[in-house]
């Protein structure tokens, strides 16, 4: 919980990043973005009080992941509606496929955090979902790479921190 709520946090700040920057380039996508960045917060909020529940602080990675999430969201902003979208993807993807496997390991022992992790997961795959079609050629060869093994580095940092 500690690792998908600093990840969360980070998910804000993509796209606040990108919603600074996609004003010059791509202000069509702002709304979308928005809508985005207003799940995550929700989706930050789910797993704070999960945290709190459990009595739990936040991640010693939380204001790393911020901090990384709102760079990576400004430059992919400024390089437009592919590299924004071959983001999104690969970070969902990746966040996906992590959620998807804890909520398994919380099924039995934990129904609690089971909903709260099952409740996340349509969004997160929406988000994958609309911008898929624009993440195609050279951002999701190049960008989409990079995310998808910074977002495991992450993930993986978190989980030992």
């Amino acid at each position: 919980m500690k690792v998908a709520h600093a990840g969360e946090h980070g998910a804000v700040q993509i796209y606040r990043g990108q919603m600074v920057s996609a004003r010059l380039t791509v202000p069509d996508l702002l709304p979308l973005l928005a809508e985005f960045a207003e799940h995550e917060r929700s989706h930050r909020a789910i797993f704070a009080a999960e945290l709190a529940r459990r009595n739990r602080p936040r991640c010693t990675s939380y204001r790393l992941c911020g901090l990384g999430g709102w760079c990576l969201g400004f430059v992919t902003g400024l390089l437009g509606r592919k590299a924004i979208a071959a983001t999104t993807v690969a970070v969902e993807r990746t966040v996906l496929r992590h959620l998807d496997q804890y909520r398994l390991l919380l099924r039995e022992s934990d129904p609690v955090g089971f909903a709260a992790v099952s409740a996340i997961l349509a969004d997160e795959q929406n988000h994958h979902d609309a911008l898929l079609p624009d993440a195609r050629g050279w951002a999701s060869r190049w960008i989409g790479s990079a995310v998808a093994g910074s977002t495991e580095a992450v993930i993986w940092l978190g989980m030992r921190l």
